[in-house]
């Protein structure tokens, strides 16, 4: 398996990628990852779902993991459907809402095999 690490620190990207982030359902993009999302890759506010200028929203604020789910599942056909990108995503869910590598990675199972879509080291190790 090709373990393919988003880096911890995003600062820049290149045109073809995808800063992925944990948003809230509201799209209020104030703080973690959905502020640098907003403030550096096109993140909108008041939309909480979904791709935008060069970032794509799951939302990971409105209650467990089971919540969580439709939208990773959501976001890895979106990223099967877009080989031309490639989707970096970040350690979603395991800064203000409280969850960790052990709860969030497990979503991210069929996205092991794609590979235009980077995860968090953490999530590997969860995944290995």
């Amino acid at each position: 398996m090709n373990r393919r690490i988003t880096p911890s620190l995003i600062t820049a990207l290149k045109p073809n990628e995808i800063f992925v982030f944990g948003s809230n359902l509201q799209g209020i993009h104030a703080g973690g990852a959905a502020r640098a999302a907003r403030l550096h890759f096109g993140a909108v506010m008041g939309q909480g779902v979904g791709m935008q200028g060069q970032s794509y929203a799951i939302p990971t604020m409105q209650g467990g993991t089971e919540t969580i789910k439709p939208y990773v599942d959501e976001f890895v056909e979106y990223a099967r459907k877009h080989p031309e990108l490639h989707f970096l995503v970040t350690a979603i869910g395991c800064g203000i809402a409280g969850f960790d590598a052990d709860d969030i990675a497990p979503l991210f199972e069929e996205a092991k095999d794609i590979e235009n879509i980077s995860l968090p080291d953490e999530f590997w190790d969860v995944l290995e």
